[in-house]
């Protein structure tokens, strides 16, 4: 389960990694292994928890043809 303290620690760390304080991560309300990320207002991928419950997780992000030039 992802609990507020968790996705703080992830938001941090995809600031970070990602050079961009304006990510940011919702839990989702039907999901308690993962939330959405966001930049901006832009939804952008979803953080789950890895399967192995090992404290690890997924960062999955979609890129739509039409979101290419």
């Amino acid at each position: 389960m992802l609990d507020e303290k968790t996705i703080r620690r992830l938001e941090g760390h995809l600031r970070g990694t990602f050079a961009n304080a304006r990510i940011t991560l919702v839990p989702r309300p039907k999901q308690k292994d993962s939330a959405e990320v966001y930049v901006g207002e832009e939804f952008i991928g979803v953080v789950f928890e890895d399967e192995d419950g090992d404290g690890s997780f997924m960062f999955e992000m979609a890129i739509l043809a039409e979101d290419l030039p």
